[in-house]
């Protein structure tokens, strides 16, 4: 249970839910599969999989959530030949062209009619809640789909105050100086061998580099021209290695042959004790990067936050 990647949000207010409670708001929401009719359902489902029955998986102070969205997959092109076909029909059966309106109400009910032979296709989007440090992870570099948990999940709760965790620093400034040399990374931070820059002129062009040296004439002579590091590589105590973009989304999460060697250790061969292992692994390592991050780039802005 390790994320690919990572959306922060903070919890800007007191989160009193136990694990207990959690477990039942989300049972009143758990999923249920698309009826013939529905064109889309989401709903909570177990973290651990089908085979267990727990809608919130907890340990120590992490609780873990999942959301499932189903949707049925009907081809565009599949609607319009039999949207058209049916048009053609009416119009020399009428003897005259139909309108907007008419063939608008023929595509809804062609459909109707088609949905219950689409296939249909799941999406699942993990997040782990951390009360203790009002922080909500989701495992999604889209904002949308983030947005769509934690609407759920606001639904679901009936209230949940959350923003994206705002730095006193521009991470694009800071991530600039640190390629140009201006300012030293932190030592726990060090930046790798890839990065995007972004024009910040009308034009708006972006040049996305690989396997380069961050540090050579290449770069430096494109933040020379005025360009500023929009996403950069990074490696966190050879713990873990990601991307970090300029809204501190972390994207393409890989962890490091160290914590690897622990979950082989500590894991052992059952699914469930090694899901656990891995997700309190996982949940402790960010417990020291996130404070890490916010505080590289000048420490979190708490002017938003609301204590209890």
């Amino acid at each position: 249970m390790w994320f690919r990647n990572a959306r922060l949000y903070r919890i800007t207010k007191a989160f009193d839910w136990s694990a207990e409670a959690l477990e039942e708001a989300l049972a009143a929401r758990a999923f249920k599969p698309c009826a013939p009719q529905d064109s889309e359902r989401i709903g909570w489902v177990p973290p651990l999989g089908r085979e267990d029955q727990q809608l919130v998986f907890t340990s120590g102070n992490y609780h873990l959530v999942c959301l499932r969205r189903e949707e049925k997959v009907l081809p565009a092109a599949v609607i319009k030949e039999t949207v058209d076909e049916r048009v053609e029909h009416m119009e020399e059966e009428q003897g005259r062209p139909l309108r907007r309106k008419e063939k608008n109400e023929i595509k809804d009910q062609v459909t109707l009619e088609l949905l219950p032979k689409a296939f249909t296709r799941s999406r699942f989007i993990y997040a782990y809640l951390a009360p203790e440090e009002s922080l909500i992870v989701v495992d999604s570099a889209s904002s949308n789909a983030a947005e769509m948990l934690l609407s759920e999940l606001r639904e679901t709760l009936g209230s949940l105050p959350v923003r994206p965790p705002a730095v006193q620093q521009s991470p694009a400034f800071i991530m600039t100086q640190w390629l140009r040399g201006e300012v030293e990374p932190p030592a726990s931070l060090q930046p790798g061998n890839e990065c995007e820059l972004r024009d910040d002129s009308e034009e708006g062009g972006v040049i996305r580099i690989r396997g380069l040296d961050l540090g050579g004439d290449e770069v430096r002579g494109h933040l020379d021209n005025g360009m500023s590091v929009t996403r950069l590589a990074l490696n966190w105590e050879d713990n873990l290695e990601m991307v970090l973009d300029d809204e501190l989304t972390i994207r393409r999460l890989k962890f490091g042959d160290g914590l690897k060697d622990r979950l082989d250790d500590e894991g052992g061969e059952d699914r469930a004790a090694r899901f656990d292992t891995a997700f309190t692994l996982m949940t402790l390592e960010f417990a020291r990067l996130v404070p890490a991050l916010l505080d590289a780039f000048g420490g979190e802005d708490t002017s938003a936050l609301v204590s209890a």
